[in-house]
């Protein structure tokens, strides 16, 4: 990595600095230089002074940024001329500033970043030019972001439009083919379900909310209550403080249903508002941007970032270990745009949320009662046609980059459970449905709010029960007549409600 860097250090006075040449010399070996390896440390190359501004130019390499040794410099500055000739040091001024570094493959199209200048490649060297830089870009650590930010843009690049590793682990036996209809049409033939008052929402008449409710009880009852999971209930609403955390506001901000709190209660602020409201019988949105505040949360995108903030800077006692957690009453929200289908792929959904802490051998052995579990409410309960397959996505979508690895000792990983759905094909060729799945995810979001076990560093995971999934799998399958319904299911619905007439 190559450094250079065109600077001011602003000071508090115009003054002659006797011993400002010899200062800087000095500094090159000393205060540049610590931490570095020998001949790596960074280096004034040059330097006037013009007024009450004192011009530098730095070269450095990796062990010591040339932005960094403006900080230095300036620290010692003013703790060498401050107290004899009373000059202090009021900023920092970055003029252009160049960061070579080794990329390890050349992007296959243009790379865009914020704040650049001018971002260039020559082979495997990428080159950030940037001007007119403010000390908190220096103080916040943004270049170091910025140049990795520019690598995994290009890692990206490579596995746009691959899909994720995929290696089947199980497979149940064929079930017969009941009818090939798609569930939701049939739903809202027979009058169980409306579109919802926006995109990508359902409004479930008693009939389906009967079947919604049986499978949550079918999840709670068959699964974790008797696995010693334990109940919490959190807020729709998260704060972007917690999916900076967890990385889901740089991984998924295009998906997020965003929260904006009003500038005031006080009526008389929003009276023009409601004037024109009742006027027009319409909504003035450039009136309304007016009144609210911008975003500092969103919807609850999964319940899972909430529950690690609830234990933030914690250490767990080990007889609380693993700690056994699910949350159903946040609903789920997520922008889908085009994507929406169905039940299956909405804007709003419900789902349980399970969350297991521990110990490394905790989680597996946690891992392994929820796949037996599965196995039998799936085979037993739903007699279901499905499959499992262990799955390492290049990027986890809903927490940016993640490096779940290791599909060899399964360790570290998701598990996907996907359903055959008749209306979509033939078993052999059409698209499974993935309902539900299963992730192992080390230390990430553990370490990431400092939760800790008294042995040390524990792991965590976690599995999403969505209700309107499990609902399609399973009608996809045995039609919406419950005189097609399995036994283990109709013991949890013995009979729909008789619902409603409209006329």
């Amino acid at each position: 990595m190559d450094l250079h860097l065109k600077g001011r250090l602003v000071l508090s006075r115009e003054t002659d600095i006797p011993g400002l040449e010899g200062f800087l010399s000095e500094s090159n070996s000393t205060v540049l230089a610590k931490g570095a390896p020998e001949g790596m440390g960074a280096e004034v190359i040059s330097h006037r002074l013009e007024g009450n501004e004192l011009h530098l130019e730095i070269r450095s390499h990796e062990s010591v940024r040339a932005h960094d040794a403006m900080l230095r410099l300036k620290n010692a500055f003013a703790a060498k001329f401050g107290k004899e000739f009373k000059v202090g040091v009021r900023d920092i001024v970055i003029d252009t500033y160049d960061i070579t570094f080794d990329i390890e493959k050349e992007p296959v199209h243009d790379v865009n970043l914020p704040f650049v200048e001018r971002l260039s490649f020559e082979g495997t060297k990428a080159t950030i030019h940037l001007v007119d830089v403010e000390e908190e870009f220096l103080q916040g650590n943004y270049i170091d972001r910025m140049i990795s930010r520019v690598q995994e843009k290009i890692e990206g690049q490579y596995y746009e439009g691959k899909g994720e590793f995929w290696k089947e682990m199980w497979t149940s036996p064929e079930k017969p083919v009941k009818w090939s209809d798609d569930p939701t049409d049939a739903m809202l033939d027979a009058g169980w379900l409306k579109q919802g008052p926006t995109k990508g929402k359902w409004f479930l008449r008693p009939q389906a909310a009967a079947v919604l409710r049986a499978m949550e009880r079918i999840a709670v009852q068959e699964m974790l209550l008797p696995l010693g999971y334990q109940e919490v209930i959190e807020s729709h609403f998260v704060s972007f403080d917690i999916w900076l955390k967890t990385g889901h506001l740089e991984g998924s901000p295009n998906e997020f249903y965003y929260a904006f709190e009003p500038e005031t209660r006080d009526p008389a602020a929003w009276e023009r508002f409601k004037d024109i409201v009742k006027i027009t019988k319409k909504v003035p949105e450039d009136e309304l941007l007016k009144l609210v505040k911008p975003s500092n949360a969103g919807l609850c995108y999964a319940q899972c970032p909430v529950t690690y903030w609830s234990f933030q800077n914690k250490t767990i006692a080990d007889g609380s270990l693993p700690l056994l957690l699910f949350e159903r009453a946040a609903n789920s929200s997520r922008y889908e745009s085009g994507g929406r289908h169905g039940m299956e792929r909405v804007d709003e959904f419900h789902r349980i949320e399970v969350i297991f802490i521990g110990y490394q051998d905790q989680i597996m052995k946690v891992r392994e009662d929820l796949l037996e579990k599965y196995k039998y409410v799936f085979n037993d309960v739903l007699d279901l046609e499905w499959r499992m397959a262990w799955v390492t996505p290049f990027y986890m979508q809903q927490a940016g980059q993640v490096g779940i690895d290791d599909e060899d000792k399964m360790i570290k990983g998701t598990i996907d459970f996907e359903a055959f759905l008749p209306y979509r094909g033939d078993r052999d060729t059409s698209e499974w449905l993935e309902f539900q799945n299963l992730s192992v995810l080390g230390d990430k979001f553990t370490s990431a709010f400092n939760i800790k076990g008294q042995k040390g560093e524990v792991w965590s995971g976690c599995t999403g029960i969505g209700l309107e999934r499990w609902t399609t799998a399973f009608l996809s399958q045995h039609t919406i007549d419950p005189e097609n319904w399995p036994e283990g299911f109709r013991k949890y619905l013995p009979e729909l409600p008789e619902g409603y007439d409209l006329l």
